[in-house]
């Protein structure tokens, strides 16, 4: 999942520190991409989107590329590049941070243009360049992988994501796999996603920015690749901080149950807020609240409403009431737009499932869905369309929110079935690992994305420290808020101070 302050859709990838990848130094071929200097400048004609062009013209930002090798086992075959935004430190620079926001498919150069009024007040700002990074085929990095355009995705011709993806038979998974090795430029752009690779390219741009060991933040999907960087690359670690740990433990479809399970537990925390009002469009009785939602989105199934000349369909609804469940601040945004919704009015529903795919006003997606599915369908054990199917079914009964005659109506296959690779993970993704640098997890108990029993779990395997937060959002450190969590991580990130055993922070 990405950020709080820019959600997008978490999906696990697999991954094992038994496959993991050689060390750099000992990598054959690697030494001109090591050897790199960057050319700093202007950030603007860099941007994807025009809401990026106007973050990214800020002057106090620097923007530069890196190459990286497509094909780790071919170094001097095609290359790819690696897009960077940098605020550079205010004082001394010590060395640089290094931002992932989530996803997969997220973008750290937007993330950091995004914040840069935040990291400018942070104190980590004064000693370290804050420097986000677009991994592989998203953002402004090259190749692009591309599926599906931003006008299919706004008319639902892309698939839809309920609780699992909307694809029903096999030529609809070979559709998307021909789909998206024709627009993302050949089977080789496609199959070189995972996140194994993006381990790698971390340890690149390490290595370009001057710096002997790595000092990274990762949100979400982000704690994974920095949970992976240091079982990989352990001595070339100097501060790692995994904010929205997930679980490294569970299998795919375990991890899935728990995200489920975690969202049901945050509507029935919305719909017990709701109901303090009397006119409450839940009702008043939160144990009644899924069947009422059902009741209210139902109509949308054969009549989808209009708004900004887009019909809204149940999928859209879904989408927006999740990510409306990320923060709590959001809960009144949902009943409003819940509310709305009954009277016949969408447009307050699509603003929020614009908003959780970061979807701008000129029809550009923030989150690449693309890269997201591509980088699952190299990194992810694959289910057969029995399999498929009964978790469909079983998502649907955990997290009773969700309307069962829509979501698990058929059977349901693998976006990933007709993949022209078959994936790199493995399951669980890691393993516990002794002797590990300190790392700090940090995990808010009521995260709706990633459970906070996941993030104890990735504290157990990387023996980390752990920051627990109360509070029901989904990511803490420098976007929740709290004095507490922003004062824990950067005493870690500046002076390696971890926090004492039992450490708690509320937002």
């Amino acid at each position: 999942m990405l950020a709080a302050a820019t959600s997008t859709l978490l999906l696990l990838t697999g991954y094992t520190a038994a496959s993991s990848p050689p060390d750099s130094r000992t990598d054959a071929g690697l030494g001109p991409y090591l050897e790199q200097e960057l050319d700093w400048g202007a950030c603007e004609g860099t941007a994807t989107s025009t809401a990026d062009a106007e973050l990214f013209a800020n002057p106090a930002l620097e923007c530069a590329s890196v190459e990286v090798p497509l094909d780790y086992d071919e170094p001097k075959g095609e290359k790819a590049h690696v897009a960077l935004l940098r605020l550079p430190a205010t004082g001394e620079a010590e060395g640089s941070l290094l931002v992932d926001p989530g996803g997969p498919g997220g973008s750290g150069t937007s993330f950091v243009a995004s914040t840069v009024d935040l990291w400018q007040a942070s104190p980590v700002a004064e000693r370290f360049d804050i420097v986000g990074f677009d991994p592989r085929g998203i953002g402004s990095s090259t190749p692009a992988l591309d599926c599906y355009t931003d006008d299919e995705y706004d008319a639902g011709a892309a698939p839809r994501f309920g609780v699992v993806y909307d694809i029903t038979s096999a030529e609809q998974a070979a559709e998307l796999a021909a789909r998206c090795a024709e627009g993302s430029g050949g089977v080789a752009n496609l199959v070189n996603a995972g996140s194994a690779n993006v381990v790698r390219d971390m340890d690149i741009l390490r290595e370009v920015l001057g710096d002997d060991q790595l000092t990274y933040l990762g949100y979400s999907y982000g704690s994974q690749l920095g949970a992976m960087y240091t079982a990989t690359y352990p001595e070339k670690v100097r501060a790692i901080v995994l904010d929205g740990a997930i679980a490294p433990d569970l299998t795919a479809p375990e991890f899935r149950f728990s995200q489920f399970a975690g969202l049901q537990a945050r509507f029935d925390d919305l719909a017990a807020f709701c109901a303090e009002t009397a006119d409450c469009v839940l009702g008043t009785d939160p144990t009644a609240a899924s069947d009422r939602l059902h009741e209210i989105v139902q109509p949308l199934i054969e009549t989808p409403p209009t708004a900004d000349r887009r019909k809204v369909n149940i999928w859209d609804v879904y989408v927006g009431i999740s990510g409306g469940l990320f923060s709590q601040a959001k809960w009144p945004d949902v009943i409003a737009a819940l509310t709305a919704l009954e009277a016949g009015r969408a447009d307050e529903m699509l603003a929020l499932r614009d908003r959780f795919y970061g979807r701008t006003a000129d029809g550009g997606y923030a989150l690449d869905l693309d890269t997201n599915i591509a980088v699952r369908c190299m990194d992810w054990p694959r289910l057969t369309p029995e399999e498929n199917t009964a978790l469909a079914r079983r998502l649907g009964e955990v997290a009773p929110m969700f309307d069962l005659d829509v979501f698990t109506a058929g059977e349901y296959h693998s976006e990933c079935e007709a993949w022209p690779a078959p994936p790199t993970g493995d399951e669980p993704w890691l393993a516990r690992i002794e002797d590990l640098p300190e790392t700090l997890v940090v995990s808010v108990i009521g995260d709706p994305a990633t459970p906070h029993e996941g993030g104890i779990a990735m504290a157990d395997a990387l023996g980390a420290s752990l920051l627990s937060v109360d509070g029901k959002q989904h990511g803490a450190y420098l976007l929740g808020g709290s004095e507490c969590v922003d004062r824990v991580v950067d005493a870690y990130l500046l002076d390696l101070q971890a926090p004492p055993v039992g450490a708690r922070c509320s937002l």
